[in-house]
């Protein structure tokens, strides 16, 4: 199943509003989703607040192999996603580092406590 990350309307007539979402290539525009990641409203009146992206998750989805399309896409560079660096798994290099480091702590410390 080949999974892109795309938008589905679901506005009324001449007032559109899209979900952002995570859907299987060959699912009709506003069918079902996977799972929804963000909305992006192109008539809002304050800019700079038009869409809105829960990042964790479509890291996730990128890192798995999802294409966003070409407008999902231009919203991941203007929030400063990198694509590229997120297939090569360099994103869960930095985010498994803190863990790894918690992890490494807990032992010793316990070992402090029962000398």
């Amino acid at each position: 199943m080949a999974v892109v990350l795309r938008l589905k309307r679901i506005g009324r007539r001449n007032r559109p509003f899209y979900r952002i979402c995570a859907m299987d290539r060959q699912t009709r525009r506003d069918g079902r989703a996977i799972e929804e990641l963000g909305h992006y409203s192109p008539i809002d009146p304050q800019k700079g607040k038009h869409y809105e992206l829960n990042v964790d998750r479509i890291k996730h989805w990128l890192s798995v192999g999802a294409q966003p399309s070409e407008t999902v896409q231009s919203f991941l560079k203007e929030a400063g996603i990198d694509i590229a660096a997120i297939r090569r798994g360099e994103h869960v290099a930095t985010e498994a580092a803190p863990a790894e480091a918690a992890a490494e702590a807990a032992p010793a410390a316990a070992e402090e406590t029962a000398s």
